[in-house]
């Protein structure tokens, strides 16, 4: 009750005075309330401003398996990420021959970017458009959109970064091939595997009109793989298993006429895999009718016919009709990343070359991952010289085999053809591989001994693969890093640097090859995994459903994959023209 009294003397006071007393009341209220709400805006703004100063601008090009791995897995909010790519979906390339027949939709192995980057702690932002330049001097590249609409006017812009993260994949490596482009369809992108499907289909079609000859309905339905890799094989095997188990009910008056040819330039198919897995892959081919022609090189491809040459036969030329022609024969190098190469002094290679931690040689702060790069990983012998150096505590000019097992760990880590080497000599150690040379291991090691044993060790080199496992796991790897960068600063936790002090920020990237499959139709598949197990059957396609499965990035697109192989196992493939 005393507290409304005094309320209500302050109102009628209030209300007595006049009007100039009670402006100036009311502008000294709210001003101060509005200097304290601007001390309260500007004090959270330069809190914010200081904030994003100490945030690096780091650009991703690509939306292939490196990037998204990288985006799924960095979670370090010193980053800000702008990623660039035509494609606003990634896609789930080794399904894509499960595509083309039908097996699978195309929407269901693509997921939108936007569905997969979203973070708590990271900003990311995406930029629908292709790279067409990159400027490292200046720190920028610059990109055009792909939009149809023009937006302001402005159909390219630049953007700057303090990192730069190149993840664009390749194209197709035609070899110059006359006629390829023109005529071939190629097996990359999704839009790819779609029109591959829509050829099919047009090409049973047309055989089915009345007015074809029976040659000419032969040659529609001639079906010609160039490449007899991985991408090859499986598509062949797949488009047999659509005519035969789905499109010769629906085209019983044509069904004899279909012929499907895969052409290999080299020995054999699947020279990658182990040699019962090739003996297999083509023995069931033969089996069921696909023609595999080794040692035919194609050098001409015209809109009817496709001209090869017989490596091994004296080099005669022989012509094949076609009706669809799938151009599946290694990878080349995007324009931009060539212009790029040819900017760095890097112009007579076929993808970028990075360091062991995946940074473009000569520059701290751009890296490039997947099929548009290549790891130069560093010879030992090369770096005999400050091995021992550093090896050498006391400058005795000798080693002791204690002393050289010190540095050991470090040279694993740095040189990983030397772990491949003691692994099939099926050595255990250092100690072993010096006796190999008939070296005393309890006397002391001089530089020409040392490097007597360490210079064979490079014959283990390898380049990696351009598949997805590797750029996945080259994503997930740079994440770690961006993750721990600046407790690795502080605290390195990588190897030795031998020509300089100190340590390594990160341990160099390590490929871990965790298997591969090759399906050859009629519900069987190859699996050769670690350990040189190898495993051919209806076994090893459950294992690779269950694989694939797990693999997808989301559990709608899982879920999708699931439906549509199931959805094949009750009712078969769509054949429609869609």
């Amino acid at each position: 009750m005393p507290n409304f009294t005094i309320l209500n003397r302050f109102s009628s006071s209030f209300r007595d005075y006049n009007s100039h007393l009670k402006l100036v009341f009311i502008c000294t209220t709210v001003s101060g309330g509005g200097v304290l709400g601007y001390n309260a805006v500007v004090g959270s703004s330069e809190d914010a401003v200081v904030a994003a100063a100490d945030k690096k601008k780091v650009v991703v090009l690509g939306t292939g398996w490196a990037a998204t791995s990288f985006m799924k897995n960095l979670n370090n909010p010193k980053y800000d990420v702008q990623v660039v790519s035509p494609r606003n979906y990634f896609a789930f390339t080794p399904l894509l021959p499960s595509v083309t027949c039908g097996t699978v939709e195309a929407r269901s192995i693509v997921e939108p970017v936007r569905n997969i980057f979203p973070k708590k702690n990271v900003e990311v932002q995406f930029s629908e458009a292709e790279c067409i330049k990159i400027d490292a001097e200046n720190k920028k590249v610059y990109c055009r959109s792909i939009s149809k609409n023009n937006l302001n006017g402005q159909e390219e812009f630049a953007v700057d970064y303090d990192i730069l993260i190149i993840s664009v994949g390749a194209n197709v490596n035609t070899f110059n091939t006359p006629g390829v482009v023109e005529n071939c369809h190629f097996l990359k992108e999704v839009e790819d595997a779609e029109k591959i499907r829509r050829t099919v289909i047009d090409c049973f079609e047309r055989a089915s009109l009345p007015d074809i000859s029976e040659e000419e309905r032969k040659r529609i339905l001639h079906f010609a793989i160039v490449g007899g890799g991985p991408t090859g094989v499986e598509f062949a095997a797949a488009l047999h298993d659509f005519v035969n188990g789905d499109l010769v009910k629906l085209y019983p008056g044509i069904k004899d006429l279909v012929q499907i040819t895969l052409l290999e330039a080299g020995n054999h198919i699947l020279s990658m895999f182990d040699k019962r897995i090739t003996a297999f892959a083509e023995d069931k081919f033969q089996r069921e009718g696909i023609d595999v022609k080794t040692g035919s090189m194609v050098v001409k491809v015209t809109n009817k016919e496709i001209c090869t040459k017989e490596v091994t036969n004296g080099g005669q030329i022989s012509s094949i009709p076609y009706g669809m022609a799938v151009w599946s024969t290694g990878i080349g190098t995007r324009p931009f990343i060539k212009d790029f190469m040819s900017q760095i002094g890097q112009g007579n290679r076929r993808a970028l070359l990075t360091d062991e931690w995946l940074r473009v040689e000569g520059f701290n702060d751009v890296y490039a991952l997947g099929d548009c790069a290549t790891v130069n990983q560093r010879k030992v012998v090369e770096d005999i010289a400050a091995i021992f150096k550093k090896a050498d505590k006391n400058n005795s000019g000798t080693l002791t085999v204690k002393e050289f097992q010190e540095v050991m760990g470090d040279i694993y880590e740095r040189y990983p053809q030397v772990e491949l080497y003691l692994k099939n000599k099926q050595m255990s150690n250092i100690a072993d591989l010096l006796k190999e040379d008939n070296v005393d291991v309890k006397k002391q090691l001089n530089i020409e001994e040392l490097k007597k044993v360490l210079s064979k060790v490079d014959s283990q080199m390898k380049f990696l693969p351009a598949t997805a496992q590797v750029a996945s796991q080259q994503g997930i790897y740079l994440a770690k890093c961006f993750n721990r960068m600046e407790d690795c600063e502080e605290n390195p936790e990588g190897p030795l640097r031998f020509r300089g002090e100190g340590r390594h920020r990160f341990k160099p990237f390590r490929y871990k090859h965790l298997g591969q499959f090759a399906p050859l139709g009629g519900e069987k598949t190859a699996a050769q995994l670690p350990g040189d197990w190898v495993s051919i059957g209806h076994s090893s396609q459950w294992l690779w459903y269950s694989v694939y499965a797990s693999k997808q990035v989301s559990w709608r697109t899982r879920a999708l994959v699931v439906t549509d192989w199931t959805r094949r196992f009750v009712f078969g493939r769509d054949s429609s023209r869609i």
